[in-house]
């Protein structure tokens, strides 16, 4: 893109910020957007030699992004979203400036964490990543569209241990006061580090604009508060390069919760570093405030609960959701052995998901009534009348040696392609039953063997043209 499609008014706004720097800054516009994927620790190790992130980093002629291990820089011609280790959730496409906040935020596997404006998942799954399916992550996405497209990617890279929800942040605070040990807020923002990437975005920026997206990031950083716990740490990102969303409203948040500390603030410019450009804040919540100090009151908190609606909990759901579990085990202990299956059962219709032991430990199921919860933990499986049929997110949580039977395609195969395809493939007449296809040794989903051959049960919103 040209620097002179940029506002005017966006462009005083820079100029006042890095003055004599200014030019340096806007000749980046003329350069191509940066691209980067970054590896899924969940399904692969770092240099760990002769696997399939190895592969990739040949294949795609990956160079390293210095502030995220497992972060790659690649060219536009790689097309690495097109390639079936993408399909597979080696890793994800995600903007490498971006790769900052997770890093920052280091999630450690034991932890109960939050990502309150998650779409589509760039710093979910790399937090997942980091906690190494430990733990809980809830991911929280506002939108139900949106949240939808955060499931599935959650899907893809195989977390187990992720609630995904679609409330509004208040209606969180309202049921997880002092609930997380560490929350992501990438909050919602004028978007002036997407103009390179999206020059759409320059059409949506006004002053206006990014006054309004002050005034609703102060609501969400306030709710963001109520759910940290003392002693845990919060950060606060966004896309964009101005002040009043930035640094300006962290004073603000400080200057308001004086049991807030910050303890670092990182700004990824795209004149010094290959990115679209960043600011992440890092801030740690103190002792509890006292009732005369708090900036927030109980009636405070009841206007933000809302009112809750009917959920599926209760002893019936729970005992119809045991039921399922215990036919699940049964079918588990002769297809997939080495599954871990420890965790809180949760019955959806026909749908059996397992949410991880931690939830249990910290949360009472009574607190799910009224959510919109697009994933409860990990997808297990779909019970039908008389018979069982494994969930694809089971499939991608697994490791090809948790499973009874597996069928390996080459990456490069015309097989591969036509698996995600949704076509049927050939195989020994001895191959029967569920088995676990996969690609280079990385699980793409289930297929089913039959008389020599392997129908395809790669689910058709997922199948390529």
């Amino acid at each position: 893109m040209n620097k002179e499609m940029l506002p005017a008014a966006f462009t005083a706004r820079i100029q006042e910020m890095l003055g004599n720097e200014t030019d340096a800054f806007l000749d980046t516009y003329s350069a191509p957007r940066t691209q980067g994927l970054r590896l899924n620790l969940l399904k692969t190790e770092i240099d760990s030699g002769g696997n399939a992130a190895d592969q990739a980093v040949r294949l795609f002629g990956l160079q390293p992004v210095p502030w995220c291990p497992g972060g790659y820089y690649y060219e536009e011609p790689a097309r690495p979203g097109r390639h079936p280790y993408h399909e597979a959730g080696l890793y994800y496409i995600q903007e490498p400036s971006a790769m900052s906040a997770a890093e920052l935020l280091a999630p450690r596997p034991s932890e109960t964490v939050l990502d309150l404006a998650a779409a589509p998942g760039g710093k979910t799954t790399h937090i997942a990543s980091l906690m190494g399916g430990q733990g809980l992550l809830v991911s929280n996405e506002i939108h139900p569209e949106r949240a939808k497209i955060l499931a599935e990617n959650v899907e893809r890279s195989g977390i187990m241990n992720a609630l995904v929800t679609s409330a509004t942040p208040g209606e969180l605070a309202s049921r997880f006061p002092e609930a997380f040990d560490r929350i992501m807020l990438d909050a919602p923002c004028s978007g002036e580090g997407m103009f390179r990437k999206d020059p759409d975005a320059i059409n949506e920026w006004s002053p206006e604009h990014v006054e309004l997206c002050a005034s609703r990031q102060w609501d969400i950083v306030q709710d963001a508060y109520i759910m940290l716990k003392p002693g845990g740490r919060l950060v606060y990102s966004t896309c964009t390069f101005n002040t009043k969303e930035n640094e300006e409203l962290i004073s603000r948040l400080t200057a308001n919760y004086p049991d807030l500390e910050l303890l670092a603030v990182k700004r990824l410019w795209p004149h010094y570093e290959k990115g679209e450009g960043h600011f992440v804040a890092l801030l740690a919540k103190g002792a509890a405030l006292s009732p005369g100090n708090a900036s927030f009151s109980a009636q405070d908190s009841a206007r933000r609960r809302g009112r809750a609606g009917k959920g599926r909990t209760g002893g019936q759901a729970e005992a119809s959701a045991q039921a399922a579990f215990r036919q699940f085990l049964e079918w588990a202990a002769a297809e997939v052995p080495g599954l871990r299956s420890e965790g809180v059962p949760v019955l959806f219709g026909d749908s059996l998901y397992l949410l991880p032991s931690s939830f249990g430990a910290s949360f009472s199921p009574e607190l799910l009534k009224g959510l919109r919860i697009p994933r409860a933990g990990l997808h297990l499986a779909h019970l039908k009348k008389n018979r069982l049929e494994p969930a694809h997110a089971l499939a991608m949580a697994l490791r090809p040696e948790q499973a009874t039977r597996m069928f390996d395609l080459n990456s490069d195969s015309p097989e591969a392609r036509s698996w995600l395809r949704g076509e049927s493939l050939a195989v020994p007449d001895d191959l029967r039953g569920w088995t676990l296809v996969t690609v280079d040794g990385l699980p793409l989903g289930w297929g089913k063997a039959s008389a020599g051959q392997l129908k395809n049960h790669y689910p058709k919103g997922l199948r390529l043209p």
